[in-house]
């Protein structure tokens, strides 16, 4: 299979917001902005572990949010500012749909649409 046939993805994320950019078209090289998905975080609890719990929750349906823009996913380059593309990267790990994907990493500050969509283009072709 060639590289342009494969189902490429990229996604910048950080915490609270991800920017997920892709190939609407299978038959097209062109990429796009697929979509943009928010992480509200936690609310004030009186509990830390309740409040620590609520955030993970939260951040697992982020991550669930996210991988549901990544259909078929062959290859996900990853990156964006803190921790938070590492974790994804271990979501994506451990999701059986998500087993043979390869996924690549880097760190950057906040882009416009344009500029990720560009340099994703350029870590794919």
């Amino acid at each position: 299979m060639s590289v342009k046939n494969q189902k490429q993805f990229g996604v910048w994320m950080d915490s609270h917001r991800a920017t997920v950019v892709g190939q609407a078209d299978p038959s097209s090289e062109e990429f796009s902005v697929l979509g943009h998905v928010k992480n509200p975080g936690a609310d004030g609890n009186s509990s830390e572990s309740a409040a620590q719990h609520q955030a993970q929750t939260l951040l697992h349906h982020y991550f669930k949010e996210i991988a549901g823009h990544l259909t078929n996913a062959e290859e996900v380059h990853i990156t964006g500012t803190g921790t938070a593309q590492e974790q994804f990267i271990h979501f994506l790990a451990e999701t059986p749909q998500f087993k043979n994907t390869t996924t690549t990493e880097s760190t950057s500050n906040p882009t416009s649409d344009e500029g990720l969509v560009e340099l994703i283009s350029g870590k794919f072709n």
